[in-house]
């Protein structure tokens, strides 16, 4: 059961069941309050699916028992109800897109591995890619949510955020990008994903806060949409940087601290990056600048603070970061 309960949970590097439980509540939260209920459904579903697989397909026990074979699946579970509309031919492609996750993530464990960093959310992210882009073509598959292909171009149509009129805002806008690392805008899920950080690491609680508020206060700063930055779509890949290099890979220091803060600014512009390479395809971002600023923080595999014991003749390995985590807090 925990093996079920901790997947949502690792989606912000977390092995608590309780942290899951809440996470999945701010997601049915999200879900009923924009009144799309099915996506809630769609990310127990995808879930479900994914750990099912990691069974069936007899992967490693240690991770599965730690939630690692899920939260990709629940990613993806959420992304293609959101993406297209619930329809019985959506359910078979969020049931296979969310499967391949757990094996996908294996395959690219296997080839990540051997530079020292590992898969991130980038499984949910792939498979997502494919899966949306196939849409496109087959008619049974309705693609509500997807923007429409173009050229990458400035959008005159929108305006230039502006700071926060009020103090609320100034915390609402970092919880509702707390809040879209499961696509949801709202700041009660941001704010209920918060908590759940907090009962399992306020170290990773306080890194997620932050690195929300460095990608919007960061967008604002910069000109970006208006619209983005009050929707929290500026600060969740940003979050999950700050959570990455901030609490899980690195020990605590001047020069990881430091580190996570570069690598959380440089998040907004990969996102950004990422955005405009995407629009002629009129595909979404999901968590892909999160994966690509992430590894190359990671891959010069520079021994600042690493958790790994680590000498000039081995560099830190991040690519099995669970197992030495629990070592680290043990």
């Amino acid at each position: 059961m925990k093996a079920l309960l901790a997947g949502p949970a690792q989606i912000m590097f977390q092995p608590s069941a309780i942290t899951g439980v809440l996470f999945v509540a701010g997601i049915l939260w999200g879900a009923i309050s924009s009144g799309h209920a099915e996506v809630a459904l769609g990310a127990v579903v995808g879930l479900v699916v994914a750990t099912l697989t990691g069974y069936i397909l007899g992967l490693p026990a240690d991770e599965g028992e730690v939630g690692l074979w899920g939260f990709n699946g629940t990613l993806a579970g959420i992304a293609i109800i959101t993406f297209l509309r619930s329809t019985p031919e959506a359910w078979v492609v969020l049931i296979l897109t969310a499967a391949m996750t757990t094996w996908v993530r294996t395959g690219l464990n296997n080839i990540s591995s051997a530079y020292g960093i590992n898969s991130l959310t980038f499984p949910f992210v792939l498979c997502s890619w494919l899966f949306l882009s196939a849409s496109r073509i087959f008619a049974g598959l309705d693609e509500v949510a997807l923007s429409h292909p173009m050229l990458p171009a400035i959008h005159l149509s929108d305006w230039a955020a502006t700071a926060p009129s009020s103090v609320w805002e100034a915390v609402e806008w970092p919880l509702r990008g707390i809040g879209q690392i499961m696509l949801q805008e709202s700041w009660v899920s941001g704010a209920l994903f918060l908590v759940g950080l907090l009962i399992s690491s306020p170290k990773a609680a306080l890194w997620a806060f932050i690195g929300s508020a460095i990608g919007t206060y960061g967008a604002i700063w910069m000109g970006g949409s208006m619209v983005a930055v009050e929707s929290g779509l500026y600060g969740f890949s940003p979050a999950l940087t700050a959570i990455a290099l901030g609490a899980v890979f690195y020990r605590p220091s001047l020069g990881t601290t430091l580190w996570a803060l570069l690598g959380t600014l440089a998040t907004l512009f990969v996102q950004g990056a990422t955005n405009i390479f995407l629009e002629p395809l009129g595909l979404p971002a999901l968590t892909a600048p999160f994966c690509l600023t992430t590894w190359l923080f990671l891959l010069p595999r520079l021994a600042i603070g690493a958790l790994h014991t680590t000498t000039n003749q081995s560099p830190p390995d991040h690519s099995h970061w669970h197992k030495t985590s629990v070592e680290h807090r043990s």
